[in-house]
């Protein structure tokens, strides 16, 4: 039997593969190796262990996970160790492999094929997959550089409007009806902040709802498609023959509008998942 984690900060969920086929399917709190003590890790290993099915031998586990950074020949990360070190008490014997979410949506979308994948959730990324490895990564730069085509993005362009007096009235007034958005608040949570990236996508579904109410919106939302497409998709593949997916909660949430603009630019999306595990199982069996 295979294990295939994948981590988010607050969910990970563990996919089990038997005979090819998935054979379960685990759901745990999430494991972030930044800021959790050995014991925290330990203690969520040890839960998903304990519903493995009893006498099944685990032959691999594979770890995908925000920030995880495998440096070339580096067969554990540093940041990784003691995620290891839980790994070989729970399932000894078994083959372990570490790596990015950025290349486990490369695999989830494109399998063992050439292809370009990109992530679309609060925050962006993208790359090029040439069927085994990563072998071009546009930087996404983060939210306050870039990160275009995320929520993040989205929730900035759209409160920068809202307090410079550039959104419809309609919109403005029923914005600040719903939501402590005064300039002191926003500035507070955008430059004091400890999660801006997180408080400005908070807004994105109230942004979303406004698509078919008002020009204005609709104009801006897209355009946050499309400078992500343009910035970064179609610099892959200038001849736009490449399949392409997505993964992440933002773009599953708004696939019809992501894959309208798509159209627009000349570029189709084959797969947008809500997260990579479905494709994972699939790669990996």
């Amino acid at each position: 039997m295979k294990i295939i984690v994948d981590s988010g900060a607050t969910k990970a969920q563990w996919g089990l593969v038997a005979n090819g086929k998935e054979a379960g399917m685990i759901t745990t709190a999430g494991i972030n190796l930044s800021t959790m003590t050995q014991e925290a890790v330990e203690a969520i290993v040890a839960e998903a262990a304990s519903q493995v099915p009893a006498g099944e031998k685990i032959e691999a586990v594979y770890f995908y996970a925000a920030g995880l950074i495998v440096a070339p020949g580096e067969a554990v990360p540093q940041l990784a160790e003691g995620l290891d070190k839980c790994f070989r008490k729970y399932f000894p014997g078994a083959k372990y492999e570490y790596a990015s979410d950025l290349l486990a949506a490369a695999r989830a979308v494109c399998g063992h094929n050439k292809g370009i994948a990109c992530i679309l959730g609060t925050g962006s990324n993208s790359c090029l997959f040439d069927g085994e490895n990563i072998v071009r990564n546009i930087h996404c730069c983060g939210f306050i550089l870039g990160d275009e085509g995320s929520g993040a993005s989205l929730g900035k362009r759209f409160m920068s409007d809202f307090l410079k007096d550039l959104l419809p009235d309609e919109v403005a007034k029923d914005f600040a009806s719903k939501y402590e958005v005064d300039y002191l608040t926003v500035v507070k949570n955008v430059y004091r902040g400890t999660a801006p990236s997180k408080y400005l996508g908070s807004f994105a579904p109230y942004i979303m709802s406004w698509y078919d109410k008002n020009e204005y919106v609709k104009n801006l939302i897209e355009e946050n498609f499309r400078d992500f497409l343009r910035k970064f998709l179609v610099r892959y593949d200038t001849t736009k023959t490449l399949p392409m997916g997505a993964i992440g909660g933002f773009a599953y949430a708004n696939k019809a509008i992501l894959e309208k603009v798509a159209a627009e630019e000349g570029v189709r999306f084959d797969k947008i998942y809500k997260t990579p595990i479905e494709g994972l199982i699939q790669y990996h069996a």
